[in-house]
Formats: C-alpha cells, sequence, structure tokens
C-alpha cells in the first residue's frame, strides 16, 4: 500500500502480549513499532495478580509448551534483574493434587511437592512460581523495547489496513471481537481488592466446592485479594458487595487479612477463547497479518512462548 516501509512490522496492542512479542521480534533485529490505544499501565494486563500459571487458557498442551518457556525467561529475569518486576516465591495451590500437575511440571519447579497438613487443610500442592508486580513489568518490557530501537505509538485502531507495514501483528485481546471481527472473543470480568500487606510473604489460590476462587499474592504495592470470573460480564466498575466477599473469603484463609485497610479496587476483563489464536493470516493486498490473541487469563504466563511463536510466524 502506498507510504508502506517495506521492512517494517507494526504490532497493534500495548498490554504485555503485544510488548513481549515486539520485544522479541526488536531484538532479533527487525523495525518495530507498537500501535496502542492505552498506555501499558492502563490495559488488562496492569490489573493482572500475576502469578505464572495456566488459567483459563486453551488449548491445554500447546498453553503447556509456552508456558515452560515462559518460565524459563521468568526464572532468569528474577535472578538477574530486580527492575523487571520478576520474583520467584513460594505458595500453595490449594484444593491441588500433586498429580494433577506433577505429570508436566516435574522437574522444571523446584521443591514441587505436596503440601503438609499444618500448611494447608485439604489437598494442596506447595511450588516457587514466578510472581509479577505488572506496574513495574509492563514499563520494564516497554523500556527494553524502546532500547532495542522499537516505538510506542498511542493511536486507535479501527482497521487492520490502517497499518503501513507489511507485516501487522494483532495482540488486541479483547478488543479482536469488533476489530478481526471475531466473536468468539468474550470476556471473563476479574474483580481484585488490593489492602495493606499484614505480613504475608507467600501466595495462595483456592478453589471451593461452588468453583469460587480465593488467592492472595504478595506484591510491592500491596496484599492482592481476588477474585472473580463472571462470563459476559462488561463492566469495569468495581462492585463493592463483590468486594466484600472477596475480603470475607480471603480472610477465611489468612484471618489476619480481616480488618486491613483497603488501598485500591481493580476491574480487569480477561480476553477468552475457545482456543488461542496463534496463526499466520495472508491478507488481500499481500502483506501478512499475524494473530496472537484469546489468551484468556493467560497472557503474563504464556506471553515469551507466544511471542516466540509469533517471530518465527513473521520470520519464517
Amino acid at each position: 500500500m502506498a507510504g508502506e516501509r517495506s521492512d517494517e512490522i507494526v504490532v497493534v496492542g500495548g498490554g504485555v502480549v503485544g510488548l513481549t512479542a515486539a520485544v522479541v521480534l526488536a531484538e532479533r533485529g527487525r523495525r518495530v513499532r507498537v500501535w496502542t490505544r492505552d498506555p501499558a499501565e492502563a490495559t488488562t494486563s496492569a490489573v493482572a495478580g500475576a502469578l505464572w500459571w495456566p488459567y483459563r487458557i486453551e488449548p491445554v498442551a500447546l498453553a503447556r509448551v509456552w508456558a515452560l518457556r515462559t518460565l524459563e525467561v521468568y526464572e532468569e529475569l528474577a535472578a538477574r534483574d530486580v527492575r523487571s518486576g520478576v520474583r520467584v516465591v513460594e505458595g500453595v495451590l490449594g484444593e491441588t493434587r500433586l498429580d494433577e500437575v506433577e505429570g508436566w511440571l516435574a522437574g522444571r519447579v523446584p521443591g514441587l511437592r505436596a503440601t503438609t497438613a499444618g500448611e494447608y487443610a485439604g489437598p494442596g500442592v506447595r511450588a516457587r512460581l514466578p510472581l509479577l508486580d505488572m506496574p513495574a513489568h509492563l514499563p520494564w518490557l516497554r523500556e527494553r523495547f524502546v532500547a532495542a530501537g522499537g516505538v510506542v505509538e498511542a493511536r486507535t485502531v479501527s482497521s487492520f489496513a490502517e497499518a503501513d507495514a507489511p507485516v501487522v501483528i494483532n495482540c488486541t485481546g479483547l478488543a479482536a471481537r469488533e476489530l478481526v471481527p471475531d466473536e468468539s472473543v468474550r470476556p471473563v470480568r476479574g474483580q481484585l481488592v488490593v489492602v495493606e500487606n499484614p505480613g504475608i510473604d507467600t501466595w495462595l489460590v483456592r478453589k471451593d466446592e461452588t468453583g469460587d476462587y480465593a488467592y492472595m499474592f504478595p506484591q510491592p504495592g500491596g496484599l492482592v485479594l481476588g477474585g472473580t470470573a463472571e462470563e459476559d460480564a462488561w463492566s469495569l466498575e468495581p462492585d463493592p458487595a463483590t468486594a466484600e466477599t472477596i475480603l470475607r473469603r480471603c480472610a477465611a484463609l489468612r484471618p489476619e487479612i480481616a480488618g486491613a485497610r483497603v488501598l485500591a479496587h481493580r476491574v480487569g476483563l480477561r480476553p477468552t477463547r475457545p482456543t488461542v489464536r496463534l496463526e499466520r493470516e495472508p491478507l488481500p493486498d499481500g502483506r501478512l497479518l499475524v494473530h496472537n490473541y484469546g489468551h484468556g487469563g493467560a497472557g503474563v504466563t504464556v506471553a515469551w512462548g507466544c511471542a516466540e511463536e509469533t517471530a518465527r510466524l513473521v520470520l519464517d
């Protein structure tokens, strides 16, 4: 198309999936621009509790491959770059049996074991997993991208035809529902409460008999409590009754949470899809569109694995 830059790539979407894909491509020598409607700090990724774990993502087998590659990157970052916001933290997956996870995690997560009765009242797994502070990680990703020669542009896109590059990468998450269009992309609403941490330094995730989750993630900005998974709910306004339920459910697990001062309420819409869409689509004008969206509640968990697969689709 007119004005097209023959050696450039435009990544549409500036959340964790888009920024990570942009970093991988820029560090492989490609000229990359990120077009994002919102700054990274205002994306769905910024709301994430951000424990490394493949939650609400299909297909499971591929998600695990992408997740394990991402795990390698996060472990390396945690060891060498505190500015990345990545730490490896111990915690408990409640109501989970060891045989449910050791088939794909054995040998990859040091110290993976069943919990003792004193650690958790019920079946549980203890593990050391990456926990990301997204208010630190997203700016760090953006800085790494810019250092590799990338450019971030604030831009709202109504059509991929607007992108003046021979390769366009679609990392638009929930916005792909209208932009592609793809009606199989649906929101799963998550609400969180951030409280002043009363001294909890391990994470905990528990799913009760009704299917409701309670989780707590110690972050530098406070203890993040959750959560909800409301399908097809679009509201970004925190619901006070839901917040009270989250606080009550978490305090039942750790009584010291009761009475903790509330610092913030957060809501994010997870971009779910029957399966992640990670594939090439040749456009009628000869350009290439690569889709990388539909990661559900696991965008942080699979970001680097999906970014490297995206780069393979572009460069091969």
